[in-house]
């Protein structure tokens, strides 16, 4: 994360409240970045599936797109996601419809509000896809090829004696491809991807496109959303949790520049909380994620839970179990002793406070960081049966 503009003068100031208000306003902006993604395609191609699955969503969940063998999508419906509320899916109805047209098509849908659009189909491009994918290149927005369903088309191709997967593929992605072409599009590029099955073929490379394309300040809010494909994504979720982290203790430590006692632990316990909340929702380490990643994998929900070794994981973050777990970091409590009792020694006092209730945080954070990325590599592994 780029320097917070203001913060190092409020410092320098020694006005702590100003500094920890811009860092708080930040942090709160950084969270809150909008990302609207266009799901669209002709009628069947599996638009609702894949909204259902980025979520991290059962199609028979509460609050999934609903999904059927005929267009179950008759207008622009959104889906939040269930646990970032500032992205959204946008599951838009099949184009060429009577109600939609292909000519009208962006307009009618409101094109203006979607970051990029994902054009999905399950079998071939068609022309309305090459018309959208041109409509859209002229209002100078992203778009992006999914074959979807090509676990279907690999267990069709898996029946013939002289099968190879890595063959199949690429004679499918050529085929899109070529057919692109043919139909105007110049260089297209085709993500083969399996709603169900995330983890294989081509949507690890999608993420990494869209990585690319997107606006640096919405890279992150992409990168959390992500389903846990791989144990790279995890990685990358990871080091940018590692980028906040001299932030968030930063604001611990302009909390310790009040000499009240226990303003300090009490900053500090609210910027854990919110910390580590996000740290277990990112790395699909709450209870609700490990429940819907056991029922699409079979694995039980006892076995990925038996992996974890975090108490923070598949439980309520509360203050004190944060407490509890603090003080099993090594040296924590002794550091909180002694920036309270720092605090009341005159002049000095309150800048040590601040240099320990800073280590204290910057430390607690990073183990605990460290651990529930393990743990979510672990549980991945498990649910693979790896």
């Amino acid at each position: 994360m780029e320097d917070v503009p203001g913060v190092k003068e409020a410092l320098q100031n020694n006005d702590t409240a100003a500094a920890a208000a811009k860092i708080e306003e930040n942090l709160k902006q950084q969270n809150n970045i909008p990302l609207n993604i266009a799901i669209t395609g002709e009628s069947g191609s599996g638009k609702s599936t894949f909204v259902n699955a980025f979520r991290g969503l059962c199609d028979d969940e509460e609050g999934a797109a609903p999904t059927g063998v005929v267009e179950t999508t008759s207008e622009v419906k959104p889906y939040p996601h269930p646990k970032y509320p500032n992205v959204t899916l946008w599951d838009l109805p099949g184009i060429g419809t009577t109600k939609f047209p292909a000519k009208k098509y962006l307009k009618l849908v409101g094109f203006e509000k979607f970051d990029f659009f994902i054009i999905i189909s399950a079998t071939r491009f068609t022309e309305n896809d090459v018309k959208l994918a041109q409509e859209i290149q002229k209002m100078k927005k992203k778009f992006y090829f999914v074959h979807s369903k090509i676990d279907n088309d690999i267990n069709a191709e898996r029946r013939k004696r002289d099968f190879n997967e890595e063959k199949s593929l690429k004679v499918i992605r050529d085929d899109c491809v070529q057919r692109l072409r043919g139909l105007g599009i110049g260089s297209p590029q085709v993500f083969l991807v399996s709603s169900f099955e995330l983890h294989l073929y081509d949507f690890s490379l999608l993420h990494e496109t869209l990585d690319g394309d997107l606006p640096s300040n919405k890279r992150d809010t992409l990168l959390f959303v992500m389903p846990n494909i791989n144990p790279e994504i995890i990685r990358k979720k990871k080091k940018t949790f590692k980028r906040r982290l001299y932030w968030l203790a930063t604001l611990s430590a302009a909390g310790a520049a009040v000499p009240l006692p226990g303003l300090s632990i009490a900053v500090d316990l609210a910027v854990l909380v919110g910390a580590v909340t996000e740290y277990v929702f990112a790395f699909g380490l709450d209870i609700p994620s490990l429940k819907r990643l056991s029922d699409r994998t079979g694995v039980p929900y006892t076995d990925l839970r038996a992996v974890i070794i975090s108490p923070l994981a598949a439980a309520e973050i509360t203050t004190e179990l944060l407490l509890k777990v603090m003080t099993q970091v090594g040296r924590t409590a002794s550091l909180i002793l002694a920036e309270e009792a720092s605090r009341f020694i005159p002049i000095v006092g309150i800048p040590v406070a601040m240099g320990l209730s800073f280590i204290t945080t910057y430390k607690v954070l990073n183990v605990i960081l460290n651990q529930l990325a393990e743990d979510a590599e672990k549980v991945f592994e498990k649910a693979l049966g790896q």
